[in-house]
């Protein structure tokens, strides 16, 4: 994502500024709103919600058996209302305050974020950040935290206390998301946007970060009662479809609205969304043809899931080619993940958040370092970077997710665990969690 600092509408200082020009001086040095940005990023931070409820809320809810429906709902509804809360005591603060950052140096604001906006201190009416208010910056950027912990959900369905994930996801927001926010888009002195990682709009921090969480959580909570011997189909692929369809449509302002501008950035963001969107729900859809003769609903809507997911990182520096690109190579390698990888390691990663999110992520991380190259019909590298030199640097960026990641999930798991406990009776597992979490019933049979 292209951040921007956020910078507060106050008088700057006048030492040096002739005396005779007070006002084209104030003039050029104050950040102006912008109505036309800031109509679209309203726009876009609505599109984002969208995308968690109902449209992720749906996508998982019709992949579970129909006596877990409602635990998927509530999980998704819960985390909405936990992270926004968290976001504005202490979120924001620790994921985008510039306190004691200094480009070069390395300390602990490399790292994370300080405390000088907690409870959103500062943030005003009149505040900007580029040139829209800062209220809606920061309200954009709690739609991505609120997303994030979200995907991981479908790693762990039907079978996670709902008291547990509350904890879990609490701690995992503070001591995961915004670590690794702060340090992608932290600005000048944190560590990855220092190494110059490029992640438009969330490849690193948001796909990568909850896909590998997911596979430890599966990992650690062990398989499904009958898994894999026992069927477990979807309950409703009429309700994923339209999930997917609504996180297709959200999307738009996940990757566009991270130009923070409604401008030419946001217009090629959009246009290489849809591109590889198409492109990878047909690899998908194909691959799944040849290899077990027939297409399936389930596979062109994951395929199209696994094309915005790769192309969220580079949706501000590809084009259209690299879009064709990023999108075939998504759904192929994602296909293959969610299928073959998945059923050679044994894991039970329910709802494939590793297979789609982590390993679409990767993909789509790796390949920006590519088709960010001008010579490619990307928006060009900086200065003195070649192709392979861009490609190590977001490899630098993956694999510190990855081991940072996954070192902290298994630690806040497993203390979780040891507390209150991570997983609900076999009995529990049986009756389903929507009995037995929340003695409701998703249908009246």
């Amino acid at each position: 994502m292209f951040k921007i600092k956020p910078r507060q509408l106050v008088i700057p200082a006048m030492a040096g500024l002739s005396l005779l020009t007070p006002t084209l001086a104030l003039a050029e040095e104050l950040p102006v709103l912008n109505s036309g940005d800031t109509a679209w990023m309203l726009t876009a931070t609505a599109l984002v919600l969208f995308m968690t409820i109902p449209g992720l809320a749906l996508f998982y809810g019709g992949l579970v058996r129909a006596k877990n429906v409602l635990s998927v709902l509530m999980q998704c509804f819960a985390i909405t209302a936990l992270m926004t809360v968290l976001w504005v005591i202490y979120g924001y603060s620790m994921a985008f305050s510039t306190q004691g950052m200094e480009q070069g140096a390395i300390n602990l604001n490399t790292f994370i974020g300080g405390f000088d906006k907690v409870f959103l201190a500062g943030v005003t009416r009149e505040s900007l950040t580029a040139a829209i208010p800062e209220t809606v910056f920061a309200t954009f950027q709690m739609t991505f935290a609120i997303i994030t912990p979200a995907l991981i959900v479908g790693a762990f369905a039907e079978r996670m206390k709902f008291s547990a994930l509350l904890w879990f996801m609490g701690i995992w927001f503070t001591v995961v998301y915004l670590p690794i926010a702060h340090m992608v888009w932290g600005g000048d002195g944190a560590l990855m946007w220092d190494w110059g990682v490029l992640d438009f709009a969330g490849g690193t921090v948001v796909h990568i970060n909850a896909g590998i969480a997911g596979l430890v959580a599966a990992i650690v909570l062990g398989k499904r009662k009958g898994y894999p011997t026992t069927a477990m189909p979807p309950h409703n692929l009429t309700y994923t479809v339209i999930g997917a369809s609504m996180l297709w449509v959200g999307w738009f302002g996940f990757n566009a609205g991270s130009a923070v501008a409604a401008n030419e950035s946001a217009g090629m963001a959009m246009l290489v969304t849809q591109i590889a969107t198409a492109t990878a729900a047909l690899a998908w859809m194909f691959s799944e043809w040849l290899s077990h003769g027939k297409a399936s609903v389930l596979g062109i809507a994951t395929g199209a899931v696994a094309g915005l997911v790769a192309i969220t990182p580079a949706s501000g520096t590809a084009g259209p080619i690299g879009a064709l690109a990023i999108g075939a190579a998504s759904g192929i390698i994602c296909f293959f993940a969610s299928t073959k990888l998945k059923r050679a390691l044994g894991y039970d990663d329910a709802l494939d958040v590793f297979g789609v999110h982590a390993v679409g992520g990767i993909v789509g991380a790796l390949l920006t370092g590519v088709f960010a190259a001008a010579t490619l019909g990307g928006a060009g590298l900086a200065e003195g970077t070649t192709i392979g030199g861009q490609l190590w640097i977001q490899t630098k960026g993956v694999l510190v997710t990855l081991v940072y990641t996954a070192v902290a999930s298994y630690i806040i798991l497993k203390l979780v665990d040891l507390t209150i406990g991570l997983r609900v009776t076999e009995e529990q597992e049986t009756e389903g969690l929507d009995l037995s979490q929340h003695d409701e019933r998703g249908y009246i049979l």
